[in-house]
């Protein structure tokens, strides 16, 4: 009998490790499991600090803003690393297993506001997908290299100021991509394992100046029985697309109204999507609206594909959240409001800790974090009364949005991601 070699038995090992862990053991994307930012861990803690309730720390090879993901045992994460952009994958011991450059150029915006290594992995537990400045890249779990897409050669160089850093989401056998900048706009979806395209559609517009430019990310909405379809959101729209050909469902208007147009209303935050509901958010304080998802055509301010409108109460860079019914706003200024899903009542609007907020907010175990620039977390009682549970700081800068897997956070920081927890 022929011994196994020490290859096979690492990827023996890789099968055993990714195929059999139970779904909480999964942040397979950006907001998780469902896109939704909502993890159904129990036991996931509320209080740690640089001295408390840290598992390990790892030491990551430069800056970045992207969310880690997590597959059974291993981690992904995109880093600046040198003059590029590379992927790390780590092991929830906290020991690097590979790493594997994406891009070799990394561009950062406003100083330390912005990286190349801003959109975020996703896996399925047999690859896993990586962007950085157009760069598209397949990888086992192995490390092995599957395709690569140059974006900017398929589809024509990006001219949008702070880079390409919408991430792209995959479902099914499908990645989906927005590509919204002012040398166009596409909607794209591509065979997951090989990279090739399936459709390409342009997504029309009447925006123009910086509002050509998205920085947001599409989102899948996820109905009742097998209702599902792809939400993009930039250039003045947000656009609900067809999966089987990215035809145009509804598009939602009057974000950034013709009669006070503000040409400087890039969208950074995401919609967010439950059942039954998407909130689609605009830019500097703008509306936030809930959108009904059996909409179709033009929604107009008012019209019946609205659930609800609100006024000046939009995140500019965190994305919504929803869960049990309510929707968590969290602004760039740390003011955490919580409105009812289905009315957009509002229970209340407290201030948190005063600092830059640029990670989205998530629901864990009954509470709800919030993430702040200079390493503060604080953590709230979901409900519709404000209650504070926790102040948490590390000694880092954070951008990202954390990821839960096995009762543990993952808070990726500049300079090093943290195992919070047991």
């Amino acid at each position: 009998m022929t011994r196994p070699t020490t290859a096979w038995l690492f990827v023996i090992a890789l099968t055993w490790t990714f195929v059999a862990p139970p779904a909480e053991a999964h942040w397979p994307q950006w907001r998780g499991l469902r896109n939704s930012g909502v993890s159904d861990d129990a036991n996931v803690p509320a209080k740690w600090s640089e001295s408390s309730n840290i598992a390990w720390t790892f030491e990551l090879p430069g800056p970045g803003g992207s969310t880690p993901v997590v597959w059974g045992s291993y981690i992904f994460v995109t880093s600046v690393n040198g003059p590029g952009v590379s992927v790390v994958c780590i092991d929830t011991s906290g020991k690097m297993v590979w790493k594997r450059p994406i891009s070799d150029r990394n561009k950062t915006a406003r100083g330390d506001e912005g990286t190349s290594a801003s959109p975020s992995p996703s896996t399925d537990g047999k690859h896993v997908w990586v962007m950085a400045n157009g760069d598209l890249r397949c990888f086992t779990l192995a490390g092995d290299e599957v395709w690569h897409v140059d974006l900017e050669e398929r589809y024509g160089r990006f001219r949008i100021a702070f880079g390409m850093t919408s991430t792209p989401v995959l479902d099914g056998d499908r990645l989906y991509l927005q590509l919204i900048h002012s040398g166009g706009a596409w909607v794209v979806a591509l065979e997951k394992t090989t990279g090739k395209e399936v459709w390409k559609v342009e997504r029309q517009s009447d925006g123009r100046a910086e509002c050509e430019h998205s920085y947001a990310s599409p989102i899948m909405y996820y109905g009742k029985g097998n209702q599902k379809y792809l939400v993009t959101h930039g250039n003045d729209y947000a656009i609900a697309h067809d999966l089987k050909d990215g035809s145009e469902i509804w598009r939602l208007a009057d974000l950034n109204p013709k009669g006070s147009y503000n040409p400087t209303l890039r969208f950074v935050a995401s919609p967010a999507t439950a059942p039954g509901l998407i909130v689609v958010p605009s830019a500097k304080r703008r509306d936030i609206v809930g959108v009904k998802p059996d909409a179709t055509g033009r929604i107009n301010k008012g019209d019946s594909g609205e659930q609800w409108r609100l006024d000046r109460m939009t995140p500019d860079v965190p994305s919504p959240l929803i869960h049990n019914g309510l929707v968590y706003i969290c602004s760039e200024g740390g003011q955490l409001t919580c409105v009812d899903a289905k009315t957009g009542e509002q229970y209340y609007s407290e201030r948190m800790h005063r600092n830059r907020y640029r990670g989205s907010p998530l629901y864990a175990d009954g509470k709800i974090y919030c993430t702040a620039r200079d390493g503060v977390v604080t953590v709230v009682q979901a409900g519709k009364s404000f209650k504070k549970l926790a102040e948490n700081k590390v000694d880092d800068q954070t951008a990202a949005s954390p990821a839960v897997s096995g009762g543990r956070i993952y808070l990726r920081g500049f300079k090093k991601l943290y195992a919070i927890g047991k």
